[in-house]
């Protein structure tokens, strides 16, 4: 698996902060039914309510309110910390008035899972079991200490305390079930966020290197009968100047000088071997230069290639072209000696398997395979300590590969609980890859076309 760079863990790491106005709209919306409720209750339910105080515990939200919508910018984004603090202010406010309105009694108390939820969507682990916390302690406290509701006759409203017990109960264990579901999928969403950002990253530098890999070849192209030219002409002068040594030194220097040009071709030709030359070329030619990069970091790379009639001429994609490099570099980081690359083709399907002599996937995440962020230390084999990957690599192949129609499979060449002496030679990871030919056919062209501006 690749290791990821430093924009990966920063993307990871990074803070969504909230906007300001977000929470004083949900505020607004809090204030507006709360108001409601209290006018309704009092007027059309004859309930005998301390209005003066609850109206109190109401403007004191319309206030905090009023002072962040004036003080503050309207594009201002809340820190983690600014965010807790107003999400704590809004379950005090709440448990205060639920107080006033008869503790749990009140069915409105099942609000008090709002700032759980919001904080479990929002913000980290620490602010969600911090708020977690409190609405925890405030549904506890207005369970045994609250107003009683009463009517203007005076008859008290009350709930069976079984009642009022379950009731208490679900609160808190929908404090723990939803703050844990919103913030599991909030983690799943801002992963899968970071990882396609990531994965974008990657084929857009790959895309410009393509480009560039085109123009190198062109230029080499291009400028190769010129050179040789000059070379031919520089040679001819340097023979029939033998007599003049200052015009003989001359004719060399320009000699030399052409060559230096087309080393520095060769040389920039030779460094784009990550890139793509030319849009179409045979099928094992295109996997061979996408491994070629770790052909040569201590390990064997062994090709292989059936024939199935003639060897198709595919679309050289940058996504297959990192895709591809992706996995024979998972391959090579994990082997102990060897890498097996094996492809194959019939009249329908293109057919990559890369398989090595390392240790395998890890059993229990097998089925994870692909996942972004996945890789923690307990899921490192014990021939990588230090490791410390997060998936991206794997995701990136897969996410790419997938963009060009293939079909991805995981596996394991052996039992890893054999003996080395009963394990096969291919006892490591298998990655099969498998396209439809239509997909990547490409005809053959021997005209090289026009170049192309770089965007």
């Amino acid at each position: 698996m690749t290791q990821p760079g430093p924009d990966a863990r920063i993307l990871y790491h990074r803070t969504d902060w909230l906007p300001l106005r977000t929470l004083i709209l949900l505020r607004w919306m809090a204030i507006t039914g709360q108001f409601s409720a209290l006018i309704v209750a009092q007027v059309y339910l004859d309930f005998d309510l301390p209005m003066g105080l609850c109206l109190m515990t109401v403007s004191t939200a319309i206030l905090v309110n009023l002072v962040a919508n004036n003080v503050f910018p309207r594009n201002k984004r809340l820190t983690e910390t600014q965010s807790m603090a107003l999400l704590l202010f809004d379950t005090l406010q709440l448990a205060v008035l639920l107080y006033f309105t008869g503790g749990l009694t009140n069915p409105f108390s099942l609000l008090l899972l709002a700032p759980v939820v919001v904080s479990a969507s929002a913000l980290d682990l620490r602010a969600t079991l911090i708020i977690s916390a409190v609405a925890a302690s405030c549904t506890t406290g207005i369970a045994l200490f609250r107003m009683p509701l009463h009517t203007v006759s005076g008859q008290v409203f009350a709930i069976p305390k079984l009642f009022e017990f379950g009731f208490w109960l679900s609160i808190l264990v929908g404090i723990a079930f939803l703050g844990l579901y919103a913030r599991r999928i909030s983690t799943e969403i801002h992963a899968m966020s970071d990882a396609l950002l990531a994965t974008q990253l990657a084929l857009a530098r790959e895309q410009k290197l393509t480009d560039l890999g085109g123009v190198v070849a062109a230029a080499a192209h291009e400028l190769g009968t010129p050179l040789a030219t000059i070379k031919l002409v520089s040679t001819e002068l340097l023979d029939e100047l033998q007599g003049h040594p200052a015009w003989a030194e001359d004719a060399t220097l320009i000699r030399d000088q052409a060559d230096r040009c087309r080393d520095i071709l060769r040389q920039m030709g030779k460094a784009g071997n990550d890139d793509l030359h030319l849009h179409r070329a045979p099928y094992s030619a295109t996997i061979q230069e996408a491994a070629e990069p770790h052909a040569h970091r201590g390990k064997t790379l062994v090709f292989s290639f059936e024939s199935a009639g003639a060897e198709p001429t595919i679309l050289r994609r940058p996504e297959l072209i990192h895709g591809v490099r992706n996995l024979v570099q998972n391959a090579v980081d994990f082997a102990k000696n060897t890498v097996w690359v094996d492809g194959s083709w019939t009249a329908d399907t293109l057919t990559l398997r890369i398989s090595d002599d390392g240790a395998g996937f890890a059993q229990h995440i097998l089925t994870r395979i692909g996942d972004p962020f996945l890789r923690s230390k307990r899921d490192l084999p014990p021939t990588r300590p230090g490791y410390e990957g997060m998936g991206m690599g794997l995701f990136i192949a897969k996410t790419l590969l997938e963009r060009t129609g293939a079909q991805l499979s995981f596996a394991n060449g052996s039992d890893p609980f054999l003996n080395a002496e009963e394990r096969p030679p291919r006892c490591g990871a298998i990655v099969e890859v498998i396209w439809p030919l239509a997909e990547l056919r490409a005809e053959r062209s021997p005209v090289l076309g026009p170049n192309m501006p770089l965007e």
